[in-house]
């Protein structure tokens, strides 16, 4: 038995439970979790935004130790350390073969299987991975193996927010060194990509987020600028860039309303690129003239056009190198029994990343 955080009903308590874990089949491995992070897709699941089988055991951003192997496992063994990978791509499909496995098509079939039961009922796992739990089993290919040297605690916030932002930047809008660059929404993600901005050379950085609170952490990652969004941003940005708008806006909020204002923020010929995972019901509107005339380019962005097993050794040399900051990323930390504590404050706009530690 293992203690979990279950989710029972769409916007209901997530409730520490025993639950029993599934037998560690071929090809899949036992993790004891030393820390998962709280990320807003955690939230999008329990409040039904993103479709999840319930009962689930939600949180994907997580780390721990290998404490058991099944039959056919040859990548980690007992003992190893490791991140999960809550998008395990298949390395078959056509996506996979196409140097997509971001998209991978069968990056999604854990979260179908019951991988533990509470009480005698099946129970899932949130985004295939159940990393709001003591311990999870997952498959073999979702666990990338980390250096025993990196504290788990900062590694955990790799699985997700940090792979998503820096990827958003490097990976998908291809930051170059000398462009500008607005990032809005300063969560987990957004916070991330500042630093990838940084990384990438970027001249100037904009920080937007309603929060003013949240300027001085922003800017101690790399943000060159900070304003809260309004009616007026675009212009704003425009008015920090030049009188153009940004070369690139990455947008990590996943609303209608950000993501067409990343969209006018942006310049002529510019690009936006949409991070946050939005509600199908939040529609977002251009009108036949701009689409042509202002040239941009609008790009969606899943998991940070990463690919983890290659982008998790690189964001580590970026680590070892001081260039990223895992640590202050951090805004609070809680026992299991304070995920629904962390879904308030995502709620308010407060914080950062908030962390399990188990």
């Amino acid at each position: 038995m293992t203690a979990a955080a279950v989710l029972r009903a769409l916007d209901g308590p997530l409730a520490v439970e025993e639950i029993e874990l599934n037998p560690v089949g071929p090809g899949q491995v036992r993790v004891r979790l030393a820390a998962a992070g709280v990320c807003h897709s955690d939230l999008s699941l329990a409040n039904g935004t993103l479709r999840q089988p319930l009962p689930a055991v939600l949180g994907h951003e997580g780390a721990g130790v290998v404490v058991e192997t099944g039959e056919g496992v040859a990548d980690v063994k007992p003992g190893d350390h490791v991140v999960l990978n809550w998008s395990p791509p298949c390395r078959a499909c056509w996506y996979c073969e196409h140097g997509e496995p971001y998209l991978c098509l069968h990056a999604d079939d854990a979260r179908a299987v019951p991988f533990a039961t509470a009480g005698g009922e099946p129970v899932y796992a949130g985004l295939g991975t159940g990393a709001f739990a003591a311990e999870t089993v997952v498959g073999a290919h979702a666990c990338i193996p980390v250096p025993a040297d990196i504290p788990l605690a900062e590694a955990a916030l790799l699985g997700c927010a940090v792979l998503t932002g820096v990827g958003a930047v490097t990976n998908a809008a291809k930051v170059r060194p000398g462009q500008t660059v607005a990032v809005i929404g300063l969560g987990g993600v957004g916070l991330a990509a500042i630093q990838g901005a940084r990384i990438a050379g970027a001249s100037a950085i904009i920080a937007v987020d309603p929060a003013p609170d949240k300027e001085e952490l922003a800017r101690s990652l790399g943000a060159t600028h900070f304003v809260t969004p309004g009616e007026r941003l675009p212009k704003e940005i425009r008015g920090m860039t030049g009188g153009l708008g940004a070369d690139h806006a990455i947008e990590c909020v996943g609303r209608g309303d950000t993501i067409r204002a990343a969209w006018s923020a942006t310049r002529r010929g510019g690009t936006a690129t949409v991070v946050g995972l939005g509600s199908a019901q939040d529609p977002v509107t251009f009108n036949a003239l701009e689409v042509a005339y202002f040239a941009r380019t609008i790009v969606g962005c899943m998991y940070g056009s990463t690919d983890p097993a290659v982008d998790v050794p690189l964001l580590l040399e970026h680590y070892r190198a001081g260039r990223l900051n895992l640590a202050a990323l951090v805004s609070d930390e809680v026992g299991l029994d304070g995920v629904g504590e962390a879904f308030s404050r995502m709620r308010s706009g407060r914080g950062a990343r908030t962390l399990i530690r188990f």
